[in-house]
């Protein structure tokens, strides 16, 4: 899909993904010291909302001017210092300007084709400080033949070993792993990858 087919599809209801955060990146951050994260395919915002409710300094980007435009009125409603520290940009993440030293980048259902998949993870890797972490979720391959609901086009569907090749040995992977999530439909299958950049003596020692 592309910003256009985005566009229409956040045009048709008030919040296509529903206002609470995903309950994986709640799961995973709500334990990190606060920091700079920046959150790639945002949508509506929900994430990057929650992450600036709790301290962090957010960047969210999209390509749908439309869910940038929903993610900047549901976040109107928030406190002037949530407000203050979230910045909401229309982008493509595979050529726009990700800047760099985040403490944390999120991937969560970016449905891209394998060649600008590669592409996001190795700029997303580059925006990393060191010790920063990449957190990847997306709809499993096997979602196909053993899940319900998410994207019918193979092209786009992760699986743990592709991500983690997708890093090219420039992280540490901390998880990767298939996890299951129930739906009113049934059974949903997810890959999550979380990995970090190296530290600053690892790197400078070469190990």
């Amino acid at each position: 899909m592309d910003a256009k087919a985005w566009d229409e599809r956040y045009s048709q209801s008030a919040l296509v993904w529903g206002a609470p955060p995903n309950e994986v990146v709640v799961e995973q951050a709500t334990s990190l010291p606060r920091g700079r994260a920046l959150d790639l395919g945002c949508g509506e915002g929900a994430n990057a909302l929650w992450l600036a409710t709790r301290g962090w300094e957010v960047t969210g980007l999209d390509y749908s001017t439309v869910a940038i435009g929903k993610a900047a009125r549901v976040a109107a409603e928030a406190p002037r210092s949530v407000r203050e520290r979230l910045d909401y940009r229309v982008a493509d993440a595979t050529d726009a300007d990700l800047g760099g030293e985040y403490d944390l980048v999120l991937m969560i259902y970016l449905q891209l084709a394998p060649i600008d998949r590669r592409q996001v993870v190795n700029r997303a890797i580059s925006a990393l400080k060191p010790d920063g972490i990449l957190m990847i979720l997306g709809h499993d391959a096997v979602n196909l033949s053993h899940g319900v609901g998410g994207p019918l086009d193979l092209e786009i569907l992760y699986t743990p070993d592709d991500l983690v090749a997708s890093t090219k040995g420039r992280l540490d992977i901390d998880v990767a792993e298939r996890r299951y999530r129930e739906t009113a439909g049934g059974t949903a299958v997810d890959t999550l990858v979380l990995a970090h950049r190296p530290g600053l003596g690892r790197q400078e020692n070469g190990a």
